[in-house]
């Protein structure tokens, strides 16, 4: 099948659904119904890419074959696959392709697949270890989770979005897997956040502190990433504080089911929290340095 014979409906279109949808739509693909719980989002969108927004899910899924769904946690995938809701994803879907990108709650992934399955459809989770830009320029590291079937049948319209791609298995273990990501990258960031600030506490160099970091075992991919970012307080949002907070949430979830105790996890999540707490939850989850820095906070 060429690019143009698939016809794709994203729900979803903050920062990374936007840009998906946008690269997509350079690559060829018809991206062809746009949905937001903010309206204007939408709109503004689907002016740019020629696509319809439309304020109801069911349209956008008697319009595609393949639904992108990028949402924000497991209360809104719930409602956008609501089988007894008025209007849904599930009315009118048989034969759809839905691919689910958000961070949420590994079992809800699970659900979806079933709740699609009574209605002739498939789901596949399609999980997002990167960022913004690599969403507009279709280098996302993506994994996936669910059929093997969905996800050769989905595989078009993934390879044009990532720059790597994975599947992992049946659904909900990919997002098990992003969700430990994500643990161990808010880990890092918290503990970079407490190096740099320290160190400037004791009037040390960060430029040169970094660099030490950078030649030993302090270092990390995070340290490339947001150490500039902490020293220079620029905290533009890229994977904001209150995600970190969710998404270490999730992983401490798993532990909990598991018989497991994860301190260092919980010590992270409760900085994010409290970033929530002082009002700082929008910044990017390097703004947890204003916690750490004397003089901040």
């Amino acid at each position: 099948m060429a690019n143009s014979d698939f016809k794709i409906g994203v729900v979803g279109v903050g920062r990374m659904g936007a840009n998906i949808a946008r690269h997509l739509n350079d690559d060829g693909f018809q991206v062809v119904a746009v949905y937001d719980v903010d309206a204007t989002r939408s709109k503004s969108l689907a002016e740019e890419i020629g696509a319809e927004a439309t304020d109801r899910l069911a349209r956008v899924t008697e319009l595609c074959d393949y639904v992108i769904t990028v949402v924000t946690d497991d209360n809104a995938m719930r409602q956008i696959f609501s089988a007894g809701a008025d209007d849904s994803l599930l009315k009118g879907a048989e034969g759809t392709l839905f691919i689910n990108c958000a961070t949420i709650t590994p079992q809800v992934h699970v659900d979806v697949e079933a709740l699609a399955a009574k209605h002739g459809a498939q789901s596949l989770e399609g999980c997002m270890a990167s960022s913004i830009t690599q969403a507009r320029e279709g280098t996302l590291y993506l994994m996936c989770g669910g059929a093997e079937e969905a996800f050769n049948q989905a595989k078009p319209i993934l390879d044009s979005m990532s720059v790597s791609l994975r599947y992992v298995g049946e659904a909900g273990s990919a997002a098990q897997v992003k969700a430990l990501v994500n643990m161990v990258m808010n880990i890092n960031t918290a503990g970079l956040a407490e190096g740099l600030g320290l160190g400037a506490a004791l009037g040390l160099d960060l430029k040169m502190l970094q660099e030490i970091f950078a030649q030993t075992g302090a270092n990390s991919r995070v340290l490339e990433t947001d150490g500039e970012d902490m020293e220079n307080r620029d905290h533009e949002c890229y994977f904001s504080s209150a995600h970190a907070a969710k998404d270490s949430g999730i992983a401490l979830g798993l532990a909990k089911d598991a018989g497991l105790n994860l301190p260092l996890a919980e010590a992270t999540k409760k900085q994010y929290d409290r970033m929530i707490e002082i009002g700082k939850g929008e910044l990017d989850k390097s703004g947890v340095a204003e916690l750490t820095f004397p003089g901040r906070g």
